[in-house]
């Protein structure tokens, strides 16, 4: 494949659900890759570890650390792994994020199996006027999701998205009870993830949290079909949900009250630690 197949709008993962909200929360990777701005080189598990895995998809090609150090930019052991649940395993939304801001948007994104996790919804309203995914503690859950390696720039870029909605935590050590298996079949350790500050989303039928990361225009459907209160603020549509709620933080604030009037608000704030 050549390096032209490898932009983003050809692998149709260009979209960035922050300009378009019902999207959310975007396509994410499906196989170990290097994002490079408007480009995602594959990656090809070898031995010595994530660095040294090969960075354009053959057994012999430079390592990931050779191609990010020939790009000016700072190799593995430099970065902090961070999980995503939600719209950050996109890479039409994590190069939105951080070339916005005038940061390169070299991230290695990697899918990974994840056991402990659940995906949830966030109990707000985001700036984007969508309800986004938030992870809370499942011991039962068995999950893929995708880590990126941020640099410090990077890092603080994400970082600015988040808060103060989410913060970013460690993935809390000890016991087993949080997994993160790399394609490569080697655990992985020291990862961080975003924690929902205001909780998340109930089921009003089970009590138990309101599934997140599907459909968006599904999402937020069903929740103005339970809430008068939300049909009357940002309705009758999702289409006009988001259209309003982007265009208005008052609407945003008064929406994630509501929420929290009609009782669907779990206050998990943290991840249990064993």
């Amino acid at each position: 494949m050549t390096t032209q197949d490898r932009g983003l709008a050809a692998l149709g993962l260009d979209g960035v659900p922050a300009l378009q909200p019902l999207t959310y929360p975007g396509l994410p990777v499906t196989a170990p890759s290097l994002l490079t701005g408007a480009e995602l080189l594959p990656l090809l598990v070898r031995g010595g570890g994530l660095g040294e895995w090969s960075a354009d998809g053959s057994a012999h090609g430079p390592s990931l650390d050779e191609v990010l150090t020939g790009l000016g930019q700072t190799p593995l052991a430099g970065r902090h792994p961070v999980l995503a649940v939600g719209s950050n395993a996109s890479p039409g939304q994590v190069a939105h994020k951080l070339t916005r801001r005038g940061i390169p948007a070299a991230v290695p994104m990697v899918p990974v199996r994840v056991r402990g996790i659940g995906i949830g919804c966030s109990a707000h309203i985001g700036r984007a006027g969508y309800v986004a995914a938030a992870p809370y503690g499942d011991p039962a859950a068995r999950t893929s999701l995708v880590v990126s390696w941020l640099d410090a720039a990077q890092l603080a870029a994400v970082d600015a998205t988040e808060l103060p909605n989410y913060r970013r935590l460690p993935l809390p050590a000890g016991a087993g009870a949080y997994e993160v298996v790399l394609p490569s079949g080697e655990p992985l350790g020291g990862a961080q993830l975003y924690v929902s500050a205001r909780g998340v989303l109930a089921d009003p039928v089970t009590g138990l949290p309101r599934p997140g990361g599907g459909d968006q225009a599904a999402l937020l459907g069903a929740l103005l079909d339970a809430s008068p209160r939300l049909r009357d603020l940002l309705g009758p549509d999702p289409a006009a949900w988001v259209r309003q709620a982007a265009a208005d933080p008052e609407l945003r604030a008064r929406g994630t009250r509501i929420f929290a009037d009609e009782g669907w608000v779990l206050p998990w704030t943290e991840l249990p630690t064993p």
